[in-house]
């Protein structure tokens, strides 16, 4: 049985409500009006979190790409002066902070270098996540569990091998583990989503997700099905806009009937736990004709 992680107000774990996070990451394309409104449409459709993409480019951009040049929507640039115009400085990330506290719903990020945990620290967020890439840096893992905050890390591009050295270099107290194919969009016959019940039978005592970058919503209202304690899947104002994760995000009407099915479907699971139900004894006295014996 999964353990419950604290996060803010909040639980995460077996028996709590699905924590689900709509992930605005760099699909804000560095515009703070277009990011608000990316808000403002998680707090519609019921969502608990948004979480951003946080780098320090110097670091997490190899020294040999900095000046190959790429066309973006604001002109011919190198990869460094466009992977600058996507970051948000301080004080964007404070009207985020005033923002999201004002329309009363978590924010976090996934730090890419352990400069970008120390930046985002001094807001103060519930929660950090890593991505899938960060798996196998142990020490930006460790760095995020040093602030005391929890942390959840995403599996995919990942060897099982990879998975179980990571969790063994962390504590387990704060820790949650995605199931997650690090495919944009991910095609369906990859999605395994069997994994999320590999690893809760792997790690009994750690809430266990799912980040999810297909196309369509069924595949994550499945990894609710089999146990996923929090889902975590990309948004977009407009699928069609530019950028490299708009095509595996999720808009806003459909993130708003993700949730709702969501929450229909922890009701419809049950406590596994046969009975009768008030609403079948009318069918029950119509249609039985033969009461069985109970040894």
């Amino acid at each position: 049985m999964s353990t419950r992680v604290r996060v803010g107000e909040r639980h995460i774990g077996h028996g709590e409500p699905v924590y689900v996070i709509g992930e605005i990451g760099i699909n804000h394309n560095g515009d703070l009006a277009l990011a608000r409104r990316m808000i403002d449409g998680a707090v519609f459709s019921g969502a608990d979190c948004v979480k951003f993409q946080k780098r320090t480019p110097e670091l997490c951009v190899p020294r040999d790409q900095w000046n190959v040049e790429r066309d973006t929507p604001w002109g011919r640039m190198t990869y460094i002066e466009y992977r600058h115009r996507v970051e948000f400085d301080r004080d964007d990330y404070a009207e985020i902070d005033r923002y999201c506290r004002e329309r009363g719903i978590h924010w976090c990020a996934s730090c890419w270098d352990e400069e970008a945990v120390d930046f985002i620290e001094q807001f103060d967020p519930p929660l950090y996540k890593a991505a899938s890439a960060s798996l196998t840096d142990h020490a930006l893992l460790q760095r995020m569990q040093a602030t005391g905050k929890p942390l959840m890390i995403s599996t995919g591009m990942s060897t099982w091998g990879e998975i179980e050295q990571a969790v063994a270099v962390l504590d387990r107290a704060s820790l949650m583990v995605a199931h997650s194919t690090s495919a944009y969009p991910c095609p369906p016959d990859q999605l395994n989503l069997a994994m999320i019940r590999t690893l809760r039978e792997a790690f009994p005592q750690l809430p266990i997700g799912y980040s999810g970058h297909e196309v369509g919503l069924a595949p994550t209202w499945g990894a609710v099905a089999l146990g996923a304690c929090f889902v975590e899947r990309h948004i977009t104002l407009d699928r069609a806009m530019w950028g490299s994760d708009q095509a595996a995000s999720v808009e806003i009407m459909g993130l708003h009937r993700l949730v709702s099915n969501i929450r229909d479907i922890e009701v419809a699971l049950g406590d596994g736990v046969k009975q009768v139900y008030d609403s079948e004894l009318g069918q029950l006295r119509k249609l039985r004709r033969v009461k069985a014996s109970v040894a």
